[in-house]
């Protein structure tokens, strides 16, 4: 079963740009996937018709093979670009490895060890807490949600001084807390927009006296020592892992004590191939996977059969975004995402007259400036 075509399909999963894979093979059997958009999203149609043509005619039910081929075929360690082109490939295999026996692809990575998924809702903001309440209520009686992640910033980070930031986020928290079942799960992105370890570290004093489930990327990821530092310090689930790309990287931060729980992104570290060695290595350090997944419907099918098949799974992010080229994505019941038994691949299906229409959307990043005029994090 030969590799015999490559396509890319500009698309948008709500606000966001989005491309699409579809893999094909000599028989006609085709596989789907999407590519995590970094930002220079336009570069990935020529970056993947690159790729194609490296493994053109190769055997489609072989990905970990193609996998290692991919990364081995760039004398250098791939990055952003790269591994997310990897992984939109790797993905596609995999969907058509599992659909070529007729079976789930959890069945190819040794079968369920659970029979539902848990995910929590994305909200990515800080509204007062009379608007959360009705954004919470409406998720939690169409989906069963239980779990919510916000925003720990209630006012500009950048333009407004720290200790404020960190008081009024410590007040919200309470009222949050207030304002909700007790039951209820509630995490906090800080999206990697702090540099000064201590400045973590107070963010987490302000959520603990009510908490939180987690507290994700206080800090930049680069410098492992650090994350050593503030885990030994913070009182708080400390969660990372979306900004690294290795299973060697994941090794560093865990080797250092570095996190109570990982967070890699399975379109960013290279697709289910190495996504499966980053849990092994976590499980390993007793350290539980929450995936990161704000993207579109078949990065949230990868997730679920990976979280399936993983024993140190703990929850999967997800944002419900409605999207026209899948109609019937996975949906939250009860909180939780089902498993599909009786359907092979990723139990999903693409409305290719959906993808004849280029729906693209332009997206940038917003560079926050402090007010002496020098760039932030964002």
């Amino acid at each position: 079963m030969r590799i015999a075509s490559l396509q890319t399909f500009r698309q948008r999963v709500g606000d966001r740009p989005r491309v699409l894979v579809r893999i094909s093979t000599e028989d006609g059997l085709d596989g789907w996937s999407e590519v995590y958009n970094h930002g220079p999203d336009l570069a990935y149609p020529p970056l993947l018709d690159y790729l194609f043509e490296q493994i053109k005619g190769m055997d489609a039910r072989n990905p970990g093979r193609v996998n290692q081929f991919l990364l081995q075929s760039s004398r250098f360690p791939q990055g952003a670009l790269g591994l997310a082109a990897i992984a939109a490939i790797d993905h596609a295999l995999w969907d058509i490895a599992a659909k070529s026996l007729g079976v789930p692809v959890y069945q190819l990575l040794g079968g369920a060890v659970r029979d539902r998924v848990r995910v929590y809702a994305g909200l990515y903001s800080a509204p007062d807490v009379g608007e959360l309440r009705h954004t919470t209520a409406a998720l939690h009686d169409r989906y069963g949600f239980t779990a919510f992640k916000l925003s720990p910033y209630r006012k500009e980070l950048h333009r407004t001084r720290f200790g404020l930031v960190v008081r009024e986020l410590g007040e919200y928290f309470g009222e949050v807390r207030a304002g909700h079942p007790e039951e209820w799960d509630f995490a906090f992105d800080a999206h990697a927009c702090l540099w000064e370890p201590r400045q973590a570290v107070d963010l987490g004093a302000a959520l603990a006296p009510h908490q939180p489930l987690f507290l994700e990327e206080p800090l930049r990821p680069e410098h492992i020592p650090a994350w050593s530092r503030i885990r030994s310090e913070i009182a708080v689930p400390l969660a990372t892992g979306e900004s690294l790309y290795s299973p060697h990287e994941f090794l560093a931060l865990l080797a250092a004590g570095g996190a109570d729980i990982v967070q890699p992104d399975i379109c960013v570290v290279g697709g289910l191939t190495q996504m499966t060695k980053i849990a092994t290595i976590a499980d390993a350090h007793y350290v539980p996977v929450a995936p990161h997944n704000p993207l579109g419907p078949l990065a949230t099918a990868a997730n679920v059969h990976f979280a399936a098949a993983t024993t140190n799974f703990a929850v999967l992010e997800y944002k419900p975004d409605d999207v026209s080229w899948c109609p019937d994505p996975y949906l939250p019941v009860d909180g939780h995402l089902l498993l599909r038994p009786d359907r092979p691949g990723w139990g999903i299906e693409i409305d290719e007259a959906a993808l004849t229409t280029d729906d693209w959307v332009t997206w940038k990043r917003r560079v926050p400036v402090r007010p002496d005029g020098s760039t932030a994090w964002m």
